[in-house]
Parts: structure tokens; sequence; C-alpha cells
């Protein structure tokens, strides 16, 4: 038996890049940052200005309430 013969043991590990096992335990944070900052930027792009305390004193829940009752109201005739 010749005993010379490298077996596959002694074979150097590959690098670290090239072992799928690492793309998969890196690739799920690094996906969760990556839509981190895009629901940021989302937020801050589409963000809507902030109402002073005068000018939301011209809207109420009046209207919508309103709206609410009568919509819940039975009809006339049906």
């Amino acid at each position: 038996m010749n005993t010379n013969k490298p077996s596959p043991s002694d074979a150097p590990p590959p690098p670290w890049w090239q072992v799928g096992m690492v793309w998969l335990v890196l690739g799920g944070p690094a996906a969760v940052v990556v839509a981190g900052i895009v629901t940021a930027v989302i937020a801050v792009r589409g963000a809507e200005p902030v109402l002073t305390s005068q000018e939301s004193a011209k809207f109420s829940d009046r209207p919508a309430v309103q709206g609410r009752n009568h919509a819940a109201a039975a009809q006339p005739g049906q």
C-alpha cells in the first residue's frame, strides 16, 4: 500500500468566500440591514410635514364621526 498518496483530508480547505454555508449565514443579516436602510430612506423621503397646533385646530374628528354615524344609520326606504 502506498502511504505517500495524499488523502482527501490532507487537501487544504478552500478560502472562506468559497464556502456556501458562509454566504447563507451572512446573507440573512445582510439582507435585513439593507431592508432597514431602504425602509428608513422611504420613510424620510415620504414624510409629511408636522402640523402646528394652529394648523391642527383646523382639522377635527367631527366630520369623520358624522360620516361614520351616517353610514351606520339605517337608510330610509331600505
